[in-house]
């Protein structure tokens, strides 16, 4: 399913084309893989829709990609055909602690073809065994949703017993309320969310305490992770963080529909007493490579919406335009 131009969805287009190509052949140090099944990730719309445009068209997205080790490339020796692996959002980088801010990243179906496919390729240093615990449908959000929410938590520097917000309750922060309620039993949980539905389900995953976008928690918060794609919920974040608190924004990009928001910024409401903003930038393959065996511990349990991997605009349209709750990934049979 190939990316062939940018433009704003809309609720009856198509956005990605059917194509048949050749299979992809590793390279030096690369598998290929077989790919069983693939998340769908908000950031595909922002490639959609240009927000993060792919540097050439056409271009194959998706990553949150779980398959099987199909062929190895010359000199790739860290995995044995059959194994099944996942890869996320970085499909290439630096190697290092800060590879993910390194002009040298590259992203998984941005910059490199990715997992909407039957077949990709990889280096074989961003491929990550998948925990026996989880089938391919559960593990593919894991691969982007649940690995860069664990990133944003780090980048939170709680401590068990602070309270911890969530603005937004999607495919991200359902796993991330999970993680944080195993690596911080004693800290409270407050969830802001648009839609009732999605607030009941974050109230069933054990939080403290659910409102609306709008509203106030009933305790102050050390720190809250932003999930959205808008614009209001990071100022009404700012006026639920205690002094000294922190907000993590993540995301790949924000939307403009909402940006007016901003103009409600008030310093003494939302910033001052030392109020602090970090943005979370990527995922670098520590990071994943943490992950998935802390997900296996807790266990996670994503929520799924499985589409056949025919169904994949009809997938991207619902993320776009219906109530979400929980995760969507594409599934589908491997040939032969």
């Amino acid at each position: 399913m190939q990316l062939t131009r940018i433009g704003l969805m809309s609720a009856d287009e198509d956005p990605l084309d059917p194509v048949e190509l050749p299979v992809p052949e590793p390279g030096t140090g690369e598998i290929r893989i077989r790919l069983l099944a693939c998340g769908v990730c908000h950031t595909e719309l922002d490639e959609i829709e240009g927000r993060t445009r792919p540097p050439r068209l056409p271009i194959i997205p998706g990553h949150e990609a779980v398959g099987r080790v199909d062929a190895l490339g010359d000199q790739a020796i860290r995995h044995a055909v059959g194994d099944r692996v996942g890869v996320g959002w970085i499909h290439h980088s630096t190697g290092d602690l800060r590879e993910n801010l390194s002009p040298a990243f590259r992203a998984t179906g941005r910059d490199a073809n990715g997992g909407y496919a039957e077949f990709m390729t990889v280096p074989e240093q961003y491929a990550y065994p998948i925990p026996n615990c989880f089938s391919d449908i559960e593990a593919a959000p894991l691969l982007c949703a649940g690995a860069v929410g664990y990133r944003a938590i780090k980048l939170t520097g709680v401590h068990d017993s602070q309270a911890i917000g969530l603005t937004g309750f999607g495919g991200s922060a359902h796993l991330v309320l999970q993680l944080v309620r195993h690596c911080f039993p004693n800290s409270p949980t407050a969830v802001f969310a648009r839609d009732p539905a999605q607030r009941e389900h974050a109230l069933a995953l054990g939080a403290s305490w659910a409102g609306a976008t709008e509203n106030r928690a009933p305790f102050a918060l050390d720190a809250i992770i932003d999930t959205t794609p808008a614009w209001r919920p990071v100022v009404e974040a700012l006026a639920n963080l205690k002094p000294g608190g922190r907000l993590v924004i993540n995301a790949i990009r924000k939307e403009d529909g909402d940006k007016d928001a901003l103009l409600r910024l008030r310093y003494e409401t939302h910033l001052w007493q030392e109020k602090q903003i970090q943005s979370v930038a990527n995922v670098t393959a520590a990071d994943i490579a943490e992950f998935l065996p802390l997900a296996a511990t807790v266990p996670l349990k994503p929520e799924i919406e499985v589409y056949a991997f025919a169904d994949a605009n009809r997938a991207l349209r619902d993320l776009r335009f219906a109530p979400l709750r929980g995760a969507k990934v594409l599934a589908f049979t491997a040939p032969g």
